[in-house]
């Protein structure tokens, strides 16, 4: 693990990179729809592709708390840059931490921690989206390979057949975590496994970029799967049914992780709508002296306090294994709603100005708005929540 004080060094060299490296390129890379190489390196070169992941394979081993305050720092600017590494690091990378084969960390993990290799996590579908449990992409046997004298469930590999949407980072991907059913007459939730694909293989087909409402630079796309024969090793993990709930915990880290990232956005809206109100004038007088901006401001800067704390209780709870699961759905559910408040009012506070393209707020207002769909919309974190409750 990190020490405090090498914690704190990154904490400081991330922040001055951010505001430095980052920041100056936000509105270009809204209208180019497009990271610029040079930070994609410099990404690598700070082991941002890596710091969930373990040290042990490359990556900087951060615990789930120093995780979430490195989220925070990225989420000051504009979300597509944490979404280069975001995957590796998260949902596509956690299912190898947590399901993994010694064999698939030791190839993979080194690979991803250090970005020679992009993975997605290739979850959702046309009619499968909050709830995967009913997906129907499917993995049978293959009859093409000889299963061998040992082999178990499978045989000798696998045929993927089947259609993921909304994919991230599915356009510059080389490997993606597909979820798929191993098991046809099992129930919703059960008999599906998850394997590892890489791109280049035959059958796997990625259209084109999505054009989204927000968040350019931040690529999602279909990935088709059809016929994709992949070998027996490429199921995650020994069981050919353990990938719903591995998807589950794989989702409940991730959840934690946009939770810190709304509360990383939500302090950049309250910056710009702190200096705007004290450099804008109407009628003679500096907008931050009227009181409806005041209480505008007081209640973006309460919601983003309770959102900070509730996410940093939330990861002490995850480190400590006493609260894996609603602690990150109600920091997810509350961090999304409320900085989609907190962006609303900044536009309010810049007027006119704040419907603009080209102002940080207008942009950041419609980035936001996807925080309370992906990782599970708000409705499904308020299910998990009560389910939890009620257990």
């Amino acid at each position: 693990m990190v020490s405090t004080t090498e914690f704190d060094e990154l904490i400081e060299v991330l922040r001055d990179f951010i505001r430095r490296e980052v920041m100056p390129a936000e509105a270009g890379i809204d209208e180019s729809d497009e990271i610029p190489g040079r930070l994609i390196a410099q990404a690598k070169e700070m082991g941002l592709y890596g710091y969930a992941l373990p040290a042990e394979f490359g990556g900087l081993g951060l615990s789930v708390r120093q995780q979430v305050l490195v989220t925070m720092e990225l989420g000051y600017t504009s979300p597509a840059f944490r979404s280069l590494f975001g995957t590796n690091n998260g949902i596509a990378g956690q299912v190898l931490v947590l399901a993994g084969t010694e064999e698939q960390r030791k190839h993979w993990l080194p690979r991803l921690a250090s970005g020679e290799v992009v993975a997605s996590f290739a979850l959702t579908e046309p009619d499968a989206g909050s709830d995967p449990s009913r997906l129907v992409t499917s993995a049978v046997p293959d009859p093409g390979l000889d299963p061998g004298p040992e082999a178990g469930p499978g045989g000798g590999g696998w045929v993927i057949d089947g259609l993921k949407r909304y994919i991230t980072n599915a356009p510059a991907a080389d490997v993606f975590m597909v979820f798929a059913r191993t098991d046809p007459a099992a129930p919703p939730g059960k008999g599906i496994g998850v394997f590892i694909v890489p791109a280049g293989l035959d059958g796997v087909s990625v259209a084109a970029k999505d054009h989204k409402m927000g968040q350019a630079g931040a690529w999602t796309a279909d990935v088709s799967f059809s016929g994709v024969r992949v070998p027996r090793d490429a199921l995650v993990g020994e069981a050919a049914a353990a990938g719903y709930s591995t998807a589950m915990r794989s989702l409940a880290h991730g959840r934690l992780i946009i939770a810190a990232l709304c509360a990383g956005v939500a302090a950049r809206l309250i910056d710009e709508s702190v200096t705007y109100a004290r450099e804008r004038s109407q009628g003679g007088h500096p907008i931050a002296d009227y009181q409806l901006v005041q209480a505008m401001l007081a209640d973006s800067q309460t919601e983003y306090m309770a959102a900070r704390a509730l996410v940093l209780d939330a990861a002490a709870r995850y480190d400590a294994g006493t609260d894996q699961r609603l602690a990150p759905s109600a920091a997810k559910y509350f961090a999304s709603e409320a900085v989609g408040r907190i962006a609303d009012r900044a536009v309010q506070i810049h007027g006119g100005s704040g419907y603009m393209r080209g102002v940080p707020v207008e942009r950041l207002y419609r980035d936001v708005r996807l925080f309370r769909i992906y990782e599970g919309t708000s409705q499904i974190q308020q299910l998990v929540i009560a389910r939890e409750m009620l257990r």
